[in-house]
């Protein structure tokens, strides 16, 4: 099986805060792939990670490799990166202009500028995150005006409009009512097949539901990877299974 990303001996200080030790895994292609684990855990700072995000955190150190399809991310232009690798964060955070104006934003930024193209790019990107029926017809006005859940799948679209190869969503349902989570959890089922997806849920059911493998981090190290049916039914350590069955604390 094919990896998009992989690290190697991946480490991350904030200041004297060791907070990802040695982290060494490969994610596969086309497939959904769950970090789960405690709070303050790494998950989010390890997602972050994949499209340097982190950069932009004052006093962060980093040591080792992240390589997308075998390439350094570091020797990468950060721009170029972060369309090849989305990111879809935890609160909804359309931008303050037009549902239109919101996918078009990334494109526009890359040198398309053509109305026709990039009205091409819009229909397609909210079709791809099935919402496009609930707002082709309102394209001109505010994106802000939108339900919780339709800004969600909103950003979706926004970072699928620069044609990424892979999606990252932190916590991106846990603000969600269940219908929302559902209509998200059936769009990322969707998405997969043509896009890799790396999602920090702190849900096991959904992680269960939905993701082919899944990572337990716990105090900055990768405790056990692997399928999620074998992660969740023969975890191998034991601090995985206190997690997933709630005994952990």
């Amino acid at each position: 099986m094919t990896s998009v990303i992989e690290t190697q001996d991946l480490n991350l200080w904030y200041g004297k805060h060791h907070a990802l030790m040695n982290i060494n895994i490969a994610i596969p292609e086309n497939q959904i792939t769950a970090l789960i684990g405690p709070s303050g855990c790494g998950k989010s700072t390890f997602l972050r990670t994949l499209n340097r995000m982190n950069d932009l955190i004052e006093d962060v150190r980093i040591d080792g490799k992240v390589l997308l399809k075998g390439e350094d991310i570091n020797d990468m232009d950060v721009n170029v990166l972060r369309s090849r690798v989305g990111m879809v964060f935890q609160k909804a955070n359309p931008f303050p202009m037009s549902v239109y104006d919101n996918i078009a934003y990334g494109p526009r930024i890359l040198g398309i500028h053509k109305k026709k193209e990039l009205d091409k790019i819009v229909e397609k990107s909210l079709k791809q995150a099935a919402i496009w029926n609930e707002c082709k017809d309102r394209l001109k006005t505010s994106a802000l005006g939108m339900s919780g859940g339709q800004q969600q799948r909103l950003c979706i679209a926004r970072a699928l409009a620069v044609k990424p190869e892979v999606l990252l969503l932190d916590e991106s349902t846990s603000a969600l009512d269940p219908v929302s989570t559902s209509k998200i959890e059936d769009l990322l089922l969707e998405l997969k097949k043509k896009y890799t997806i790396i999602m920090v849920t702190h849900n096991m059911q959904q992680a269960a539901r939905i993701a082919d493998k899944t990572a337990f981090f716990l105090l900055g190290e990768l405790i056990e990877y692997g399928d999620t049916g074998q992660i969740f039914t023969h975890p191998t350590d034991k601090r995985t299974e206190e997690y997933i069955t709630g005994r952990f604390g």
